[in-house]
């Protein structure tokens, strides 16, 4: 099916009038008449909005051109399947399980290959064939990739502990101690600061993978750490519940 007949079938399922899906996602009724006659196609921001409204993901949206695969775990990706970020957006580059609401499952690749060759074994693959299969397949995947640009799981570990002797040696004012880091996708922390001349700037790539933690303030009340580190530099900031009113502590390169 195409985009036309997919928006026309999701809207009539629902019973909406083009007006009222016009309505729910903040465009025009002309708009959703001329995605159904297939004279225009949904912008980015529309695709996204009407993926979260239908609950199906873009690549259904858009007729399905690619066979989705997670890039963490290599399971296909049916609707049903595919994680969602915080705000409820799919994020098609993951099922479930290995990602949600911003936060990855596994930063370990043996236990990932240990979860599936206890999981996936039957009576036609043994849990070992299982266990090789991961490992042939797993380095492929966009998100291990991460670990052979620093030179395996190994030394991965020893990256991250590197990170957070780095951030304890800064001695910020009522920080914990950091003994602990996540990978976390870009567009979860990726918040916006108020510089002095009053602009507004974003640090990082919605798209890729840092890591970090979030920490409760010494001092108490209703602010807390973030934490955002890669290969290239040091974040620290403060904000409120849900990111709200963030502030930007220190920026240091590496």
């Amino acid at each position: 099916m195409s985009t036309k007949d997919i928006i026309l079938e999701l809207r009539t399922k629902r019973g909406l009038s083009q007006d009222e899906l016009a309505e729910k996602i903040y465009v025009t009724r002309q708009a959703v008449s001329r995605w159904e006659n297939g004279e225009t196609v949904p912008n980015t921001e529309s695709l996204k909005l009407l993926s979260k409204f239908f609950d199906v993901s873009i690549n259904t949206l858009l007729g399905s051109p690619q066979q989705l695969i997670c890039q963490c775990c290599g399971m296909p990706l049916k609707d049903s399947d595919i994680s969602k970020e915080k705000d409820g957006i799919f994020n098609e580059e993951y099922c479930k399980w290995c990602y949600s609401e911003g936060e990855y499952t596994y930063d370990n690749m043996d236990d990932l290959i240990n979860f599936c060759a206890e999981h996936m074994a039957n009576e036609k693959f043994s849990s070992e064939q299982v266990r090789e299969y991961m490992k042939e397949m797993l380095p492929k995947l966009n998100y291990w990739k991460k670990y052979a640009e620093i030179g395996g799981e190994e030394q991965f570990d020893a990256f991250k502990n590197q990170l957070m002797d780095e951030l304890n040696a800064l001695q910020i004012e009522g920080m914990p101690k950091v003994e602990s880091l996540n990978a976390l996708i870009g567009s979860y922390v990726n918040l916006e600061y108020k510089l002095p001349n009053g602009k507004t700037v974003k640090f990082l790539d919605d798209h890729a993978t840092y890591l970090g933690c979030q920490l409760e303030c010494e001092f108490g009340g209703e602010r807390c750490f973030g934490i955002v580190a890669n290969m290239d530099f040091l974040l620290v900031c403060t904000y409120e519940e849900n990111g709200e009113n963030p502030e930007l502590v220190l920026y240091k390169k590496r």
